[in-house]
């Protein structure tokens, strides 16, 4: 009977042992960084280029429809693409086509993955500067987007950016024409294709 017991005891602290050891070991949370080497970050050998990397480092916060949502630093340069890999891909039930991978992403945007059939979230965007219909806002597109629309090139989009800056914003879609060198037929062919 004492062996018995003894025997319970030692095979108790045994798992007890093996148990501490499996929770020591266990992989921990990380951070997802695309491009990144697959090594700790911590490693001393390259915490140098680490440091470098973060400061240049982008933050992007993609939801819905994709394996991992959550918050990945990106690089600099990196593409709506590279977010969606380090969220570990699309689901099945992705609708792929309301995002467009090869586009830059900006630190601090969202990126929302919705189901196939299913409405962009109001007021989400497909890229900053751009609505969930394909707009461009005129009160927060870059130059870059604004250059996009027809007869509108860099000095045009520079004169816009200043409108608005200065008027503390597009109101409607008519306060284009306050902008210097948007006439009617101009505005008649950007009424469609932006917004406020």
């Amino acid at each position: 009977m004492r062996i018995g017991l003894g025997a319970a005891v030692v095979l108790v602290l045994v798992a007890l042992g093996c148990a501490v050891l499996a929770a020591a070991f266990a992989p921990k949370g990380e951070s997802t960084i695309v491009g990144a080497s697959s090594g700790p970050a911590d490693d001393s050998s390259s915490a140098p280029a680490n440091r470098g990397a973060a400061s240049s480092g982008i933050f992007v916060h993609i939801l819905g429809e994709v394996s991992e949502p959550g918050l990945y630093e990106l690089r600099e340069g990196d593409r709506a693409v590279d977010v969606v890999a380090a969220a570990g891909g699309f689901t099945d039930d992705a609708d792929q086509g309301q995002l467009n991978l090869a586009r830059l992403v900006t630190d601090g945007e969202q990126i929302v993955v919705p189901k196939v059939g299913e409405a962009p979230a109001p007021g989400s965007t497909v890229a900053p500067g751009v609505d969930a219909s394909g707009k461009i806002s005129l009160n927060a597109a870059d130059a870059s987007q604004l250059e996009e629309l027809p007869q509108i090139g860099p000095a045009l989009a520079e004169r816009i950016i200043a409108w608005r800056d200065e008027n503390g914003g597009f109101t409607a879609v008519e306060d284009l024409l306050s902008v210097p060198g948007i006439g009617d037929k101009t505005f008649d062919g950007l009424r469609d294709l932006v917004t406020p």
